[in-house]
């Protein structure tokens, strides 16, 4: 399966932003797609997953300002960013597996694809 993210932008703190993250490929829906976000300087980080019968799972950092969602018949899983604040700011990346394990989610190292990144800047 071949992703592409978009979505992303310069905003000010408190504003939205909706990442996309469109797949190829007529299996999508068996997949999990897992968003991670990247700053200057850190670690690759889980941000949210949503798993093929759509259970979703969110980093602390984000719970009640993101929403992961998923549209199978666009082939697209959505990370709608509420309330954005200067920490959110990172390149975000969209990744899926059809073979990953509840435990593993949240290892970037545990998928096989992955699409490019965008960048979200949230400064005033």
């Amino acid at each position: 399966v071949q992703l592409q993210a978009y979505g992303g932008g310069l905003v000010q703190p408190g504003d939205s932003l909706r990442l996309s993250c469109a797949a190829s490929g007529e299996t999508f829906r068996r997949y999990t797609v897992t968003w991670f976000r990247q700053a200057p300087g850190k670690e690759r980080e889980f941000v949210a997953t949503i798993r093929s019968n759509t259970n979703t799972i969110y980093a602390g950092s984000v719970k009640g300002r993101f929403t992961i969602s998923r549209d199978n018949a666009k082939n697209t899983v959505y990370l709608q960013m509420n309330s954005l604040k200067p920490e959110d700011t990172a390149i975000y990346h969209c990744a899926a597996s059809s073979t990953i394990i509840l435990s593993s989610i949240s290892n970037h190292q545990s998928y096989a694809y992955w699409g490019q990144g965008t960048q979200v800047t949230v400064s005033s």
